[in-house]
């Protein structure tokens, strides 16, 4: 009965370890990605912005559709991006993340508005966004 329960006691422990670095492995929500990203986006870290994206990711801004199929190109495409933005309002629901950012200057960049306001809705599965689409910021947003 000994080894029978030092074999249970083992096994138990391998589920533990097996579940608790399965939860630690966990995709982030949407909120936390978009957070990451505009972090990255306002620190001039195009590399770290760009790996977010999950590969074949696309980014609608008005009729501009663009498919990032690699993470060079989604660096290149968030190095393109003129402008920080400041979150001043997250709206979550299910695996979409809306956005609004009040724009200002990065790092090597020259930014087009600074001091308007922006939105991106954000598709996020399995912790990278697959989906970016610019969109008009809600009318009730404020500068904060």
């Amino acid at each position: 009965m000994g080894r029978r329960m030092t074999a249970i006691a083992i096994a138990a422990l391998a589920v533990a370890i097996f579940v608790g670095a399965a939860s630690g492995a966990r995709s982030k929500t949407p909120a936390q990605v978009v957070r990451a990203w505009s972090k990255a986006l306002n620190a001039s870290h195009d590399r770290a912005a760009g790996a977010l994206f999950a590969r074949n990711a696309i980014t609608i801004q008005g009729p501009n559709v663009i498919q990032l199929p690699t993470l060079r190109i989604a660096t290149l495409w968030n190095a393109s991006l003129p402008c920080a933005g400041r979150i001043i309002k997250l709206r979550v629901k299910g695996n979409v993340a809306t956005a609004t950012f009040v724009l200002g200057e990065r790092p090597g960049h020259r930014c087009d508005g600074p001091g308007e306001l922006a939105a991106a809705k954000f598709t996020v599965v399995n912790g990278k966004i697959v989906r970016w689409e610019q969109v008009a910021p809600e009318p009730n947003g404020t500068k904060a």
